[in-house]
């Protein structure tokens, strides 16, 4: 039997001059996720062709098991499954924990509210933080989002921007502002604070997010 029917070598993006396969595109997207502070676009056209190969690639193990295949091909058909199959889950939990710890923000930041199909899970938490804890409090101290002594959600957890990534582009990048004194490398510290910043191709650079937030969000450069 081909070959051809494994993950790795499922549909092709036409999107990418690379022509990375769905498994390939499915590993950055999860390692984006995994490096980025904040929640990002879900890829849903990417996932759908994943969980489709994943469905096709099941049923075949499961015809190469029953049609007496031998026995060496079906477990490395097995692995390239259950190596897709952890990419996935994995990159579903480590959305899911970013949405749980910033759901409150999620929900009144418009930006963010577009990366994720529903906060409903917000509404749920205030009502059970409420009945089992705050309505028993003085009303001083009954809100989810602020302390008594304070008029801003002080205690409403935010994506942390400032946080330094490490990313490189396949491109060269110039334009890019740093925006504070967060230097790529020892040797940028003598470098003015409004100079845009360059990115050459293939090499790795250590940077706040929020100063490559634009092009982590255009594709063009990949977290670490």
């Amino acid at each position: 039997m081909d070959s051809g029917l494994g993950l790795d070598s499922g549909l092709e993006s036409g999107s990418t001059e690379d022509y990375e396969t769905d498994v390939e595109l499915l590993k950055r997207a999860w390692r984006q996720e995994k490096a980025a502070p904040e929640v990002l676009q879900f890829e849903s056209a990417l996932i759908r062709r994943i969980i489709e190969q994943i469905q096709l690639m099941e049923e075949t193990v499961e015809e190469f098991t029953e049609s007496g295949i031998d026995p060496l091909t079906v477990s490395l058909y097995q692995m390239d499954l259950d190596r897709t199959q952890f990419l996935l889950r994995s990159y579903y939990r480590i959305r899911l924990q970013k949405i749980e710890k910033y759901m409150f923000h999620i929900r009144d930041n418009a930006e963010s509210l577009d990366m994720v199909s529903s906060c409903r899970c917000c509404a749920d938490l205030q009502t059970h933080l409420e009945k089992s804890i705050l309505l028993q409090l003085p009303s001083t101290y009954q809100s989810v989002f602020r302390q008594s002594s304070e008029k801003e959600t002080d205690m409403v957890p935010r994506h942390q921007m400032d946080t330094f990534v490490v990313c490189k582009t396949k491109y060269y990048l110039g334009h890019i502002q740093l925006e504070d004194d967060g230097e790529s490398d020892s040797s940028a510290s003598q470098r003015p604070l409004d100079e845009p910043f360059e990115m050459e191709p293939n090499v790795l650079y250590f940077v706040r997010y929020k100063a490559v937030k634009k092009f982590v969000e255009e594709g063009e450069i990949d977290l670490y």
